[in-house]
């Protein structure tokens, strides 16, 4: 039997960092051991009632056939409705394709657009799908470093720095996974003026969109003038604001000739999102939104009992972290525990080893930032109840306290 050789690119592939820290906690789990787990973006609520009672009036109906490769009519509109409600932006349903996902989304858009000798810009740190599904194209993933000092935030001379004649693509994300940060208005505005005068499009990924704080402002890519509509494709999906990340439906809004494109790839691919799940997106968009402020507000709290507990850690490990404006994550700064000999006498020579280190030997379980290309850091989960909260913060303190 001839051997059986794999494609160079996906052969390169490395798994999701995410879900490979999750793995390693559900194997500690397994051996009967308790381990407060921070590794997953998912909000730990139920999806709301009337969202569930839609999807199961669609399934009653015989909602369960194939629908149109990019989504059914109605969802599409439900999209429209929303963008113009919330954003006062126009959209027609020939600019929006439905996806299993904002990350099929993103990958239909990188398809789509992006092939061997591309380049597309990525501000780090960067959530760990991008990198790869950048690769899969053939495209070079280009890499521009932000700091903790600035929020995360990249400049607009960093981006036109970095764009070259082969640049086809600015991949943003507002607000960002894993550091939480916020672009301001402002800051967005400068980035778009950008984009303008070199032509360069934005996939501007706002799937935590609903997930903001006090002291930060949300805008969509979209909405600062015509020509930076033009370029702007946008992602975005029910997984965060409606706690539906099984449902998997995500959605892309741009140009109809991009959105047709990707329409036809999809087709190719999938057939089409989940019926049901599609039916149960409408309700999520044009039902009541009081479940997501009530989220939002839950997270709120979280985030600032997470903040209290991680802040004396500067003073007495050294350790700092950029306080989220969005989304469920605390990013925090752990190079000063490098090179320290850790709790079972291990030293971590960087922070993959301190995480797995901790997860070992005080059953907490991180996110190591080398997976979103910030080294010397680690990403916390705040989605999750507040008795694990407590009882993550107390283990982790008690771990750092044994360090020497």
């Amino acid at each position: 039997m001839p051997a059986m050789t794999l494609s160079p690119l996906v052969d390169a592939l490395k798994p999701s960092a995410t879900l490979a820290a999750a793995a390693k906690a559900r194997e500690l789990k397994g051996k009967g051991i308790k381990v407060l787990d921070f590794t997953l973006g998912e909000p730990d609520f139920n999806t709301p009632e009337h969202i569930q009672t839609a999807a199961i009036e669609a399934m009653k109906a015989g909602k369960t056939h194939y629908t149109p490769s990019g989504g059914i009519a109605e969802l599409k509109e439900a999209v429209c409705r929303a963008y113009k409600r919330d954003y006062n932006l126009d959209y027609a349903p020939a600019q929006v394709l439905v996806s299993n996902g904002a990350k099929h989304s993103i990958h239909n858009v990188l398809a789509t657009l992006c092939g061997p000798g591309d380049e597309v810009i990525i501000p780090t740190p960067y959530w760990v799908s991008y990198g790869a599904l950048v690769e899969l194209t053939g495209a070079v993933p280009v890499l521009v470093d932000t700091t903790e000092a600035s929020g995360f935030i990249m400049t607009p001379e960093q981006f036109a720095a970095a764009i070259t004649p082969r640049t086809k693509l600015l991949l943003l994300n507002n607000p960002s996974n894993p550091t939480g940060g916020t672009y301001t208005p402002a800051q967005l505005e400068a980035l778009g003026k950008v984009a303008v005068e070199k032509n360069i499009p934005v996939l501007s990924d706002e799937i935590y969109e609903k997930l903001i704080y006090p002291g930060s402002e949300f805008r969509s890519f979209a909405t600062f003038s015509p020509e930076v509509k033009a370029l702007t494709i946008i992602v975005s999906g029910v997984s965060k604001a409606y706690a539906m990340t099984g449902w998997r439906i995500g959605w892309t809004i741009g140009p109809v000739p991009v959105i047709k494109a990707m329409d036809n790839l999809q087709s190719q691919e999938t057939s089409n999102p989940c019926s049901v799940s599609q039916y149960a997106a409408v309700a999520a968009l044009d039902g009541p939104q009081d479940s997501v402020e009530a989220m939002r507000v839950v997270f709120e709290r979280r985030r600032e009992y997470a903040l209290s507990r991680i802040r004396p850690w500067q003073e007495k490990y050294g350790i700092t972290c950029a306080p989220p404006g969005g989304a469920f994550y605390l990013f925090f700064n752990i190079s000063s525990m490098l090179g320290k000999k850790l709790p079972g006498g291990q030293v971590a020579k960087d922070a993959s080893e301190f995480c797995t280190i901790l997860l070992e030997q005080a059953h907490v379980a991180l996110v190591t930032g080398d997976a979103f290309g910030a080294p010397g850091f680690a990403r916390l989960s705040f989605a999750t109840d507040d008795t694990t909260l407590k009882l993550g913060f107390d283990a982790m303190e008690e771990f750092l306290a044994a360090a020497i």
